[in-house]
């Protein structure tokens, strides 16, 4: 019998040490991504970026990123994919429903924040953060609606002593794994690790206010889900930049040399979604 997305995830968290999660902003960067790992997340930050060339301040609609999890699993069967849902984008109704139909569409699992509208990205400042008699029941009601998604409660709180108590009770109420983000301090991971017992995830994005972290130190901190927010979205926005400073300084010229991508290179991964060669006869 086949198992869930859902399932298929909570044996692989149970059964490895540290779990990467890199974070992809299109179908073709997941593709990508998806040839060296093999849990996605799909981004709320990278998400905003490449869809609506905005800032993650709330933009990104439910329907939205229900539509951009079925793509996803149309070229990745397999993949885990973890999905950034913000707020749940509403009351507790809302976020259920979300939970409910992202579940179907064969979404593995979701991230649920804390953060009072209108929101920020977890790494600036600025935030505005629900009572935890507010958030709490939207949690219950996402996780009873689910049904093998796993649910990972996010908080966005700054300070230490409340990062730790509301982990606790996100634990308490039944989240699946907790996240605090925006962590400056790797001892608050560690103390949150003493309170729970589940799952603890950590999320990295570059230039953020957590410091790089290799995944050993990160175990090491007790952390067993490393989220790897915008790795795809910054080397691509590198990328483009200099392919366009390339492109005038030579005259508008193409040169396959300067990337060392033709357009044999980027079929293969295109073929590949579709279960064709990756180097078919042209």
């Amino acid at each position: 019998m086949r198992t869930t997305p859902g399932a298929r995830l909570r044996c692989e968290i149970a059964s490895c040490e540290i779990l990467p999660f890199i974070g992809i902003y299109d179908a073709f960067s997941a593709a990508l991504a998806a040839r060296h790992f093999d849990a996605l997340f799909v981004s709320g930050f990278g998400f905003a970026a490449s869809h609506h060339g905005l800032p993650d301040v709330g933009f990104v609609t439910w329907s939205e990123i229900a539509a951009f999890v079925q793509r996803l699993r149309a070229v990745l069967p397999e993949h885990h994919l973890l999905v950034d849902i913000d707020d749940g984008y509403g009351d507790p109704e809302v976020a259920a429903h979300v939970v409910t139909v992202l579940e179907g569409l064969g979404a593995s699992a979701v991230v649920l924040e804390d953060q009072r509208r209108p929101r920020r990205c977890g790494h600036f400042d600025g935030k505005q953060i629900l009572d935890v008699d507010e958030y709490v029941p939207k949690l219950e009601r996402v996780l009873a609606a689910r049904r093998d998604l796993v649910v990972i409660a996010r908080t966005d709180s700054s300070d230490p002593d409340d990062i730790v108590r509301r982990m606790a009770v996100y634990a308490d109420a039944g989240a699946d794994a907790v996240l605090a983000d925006g962590l400056k301090d790797l001892a608050v991971l560690r103390a949150i690790r003493a309170r729970v017992r589940v799952p603890v995830a950590f999320n990295q994005i570059a230039g953020g206010k957590s410091a790089p972290c290799t995944l050993g130190e990160l175990r090491e901190a007790g952390a067993s889900l490393a989220i790897y927010s915008t790795p795809c979205l910054f080397a691509a926005q590198s990328a483009i930049e200099d392919a366009m400073v390339a492109l005038r300084e030579h005259d508008g010229t193409l040169a396959r040399g300067h990337s060392g991508i033709g357009v044999a290179d980027c079929t293969a991964v295109l073929n590949a979604n579709l279960g064709r060669p990756a180097n078919p006869e042209r």
